[in-house]
């Protein structure tokens, strides 16, 4: 039997490690996933950036998971959006984390405090110009 120009006759010989270094990071991703949630109920913001990292990794090594996240994706945009900035071959991660310190700010004030006055917003410029008048 011939094979077709262009196909490879031979099995490919990497195969068993791509599913080897695919499976190590999917275990790797759930791992770190189930530490972030252990994490999660200390004080600070510990947990949230430690789940994102697991999820970034099962998404980069499953592709039922890759798969999920195209139909969330096209369900609730504004909420995949980070997660795909982040799984980008040279991912801003300051960038990302402080737009969605920002969203979540402007979610508080919208739904918790319900004031004219602002408090975070006004708190954030305040340590930005105490930040600058000491180290700028």
């Amino acid at each position: 039997m011939q094979a077709l120009p262009g196909t490879q006759t031979r099995p490919n010989p990497g195969g068993l490690f791509r599913w080897l270094k695919r499976s190590s990071m999917l275990g790797v991703g759930v791992l770190v996933v189930i530490a972030g949630i252990l994490i999660a109920p200390l004080p600070g913001p510990g947990g949230v950036p430690v789940i994102a990292l697991g999820l970034i990794l099962i998404l980069r090594s499953s592709y039922r998971a890759k798969r999920y996240f195209i139909r969330a994706q096209y369900a609730r945009p504004r909420w995949v959006y980070p997660f795909r900035r982040l799984l980008r071959r040279n991912p801003e991660f300051g960038q990302v984390f402080w737009q969605q310190a920002l969203r979540a700010e402007k979610m508080v004030e919208k739904n918790v405090l319900r004031r004219r006055r602002r408090p975070l917003i006004r708190m954030r410029k305040k340590m930005r110009r105490m930040w600058r008048r000491a180290f700028g």
